[in-house]
């Protein structure tokens, strides 16, 4: 199972939504959410601290046992020397025990190294990935091959539309 993760900001608030799938999945197999307060100010270049309390708090929540990858909105490395982006910060947080991917939809001018471009459907636009825990052509290759036929797989364009609602 894969576990995916986003956070919608409303204010001091957040609506945090995992969904859990298998990479053939159309609709997630399960949905977890949750709500917080008191959520901090974003600071600039220091998006993770926002957003990291949130990925835990889903966390606790989730049944990690089965779940091979967690993906995220985001990047794992912030530039190509390897500094943690949310990602790297989420891995951590899992003790090291469950890979993550970053997939992004915009990209960082100085970590051109640590992702890969990946290409869905007739888009021009790529997605960003990234990983840690976990082969970076291999997490390439399960974000390509998700369900859908357009830029964002059809179970994180899913995601993201619960998150919001």
């Amino acid at each position: 199972m894969i576990l995916a993760i986003d956070v919608y900001y409303k204010e001091k608030d957040a609506k945090v939504v995992a969904v859990l799938f298998n990479p053939e999945d159309e609709t997630p197999q399960s949905i977890v959410i949750d709500q917080i307060s008191g959520i901090e100010d974003y600071v600039s270049g220091e998006f993770y601290k926002r957003e990291l309390p949130c990925i835990e708090s889903i966390l606790q929540k989730v049944n990690l046992n089965d779940i091979e990858a967690v993906i995220i909105d985001g990047h794992i490395y912030v530039d190509d020397n390897g500094t943690f982006g949310l990602g790297g910060y989420t891995w951590e947080s899992l003790d090291r025990k469950i890979p993550v991917i970053g997939v992004a939809k915009t990209s960082f001018f100085r970590n051109k190294k640590t992702v890969k471009e990946v290409y869905r459907g007739e888009s021009k636009k790529p997605l960003y990935v990234s990983s840690i825990g976990i082969d970076l052509d291999f997490a390439s290759n399960l974000i390509k091959n998700m369900k859908g036929e357009y830029r964002i797989p059809v179970i994180l364009k899913e995601l993201d539309r619960i998150t919001k609602e």
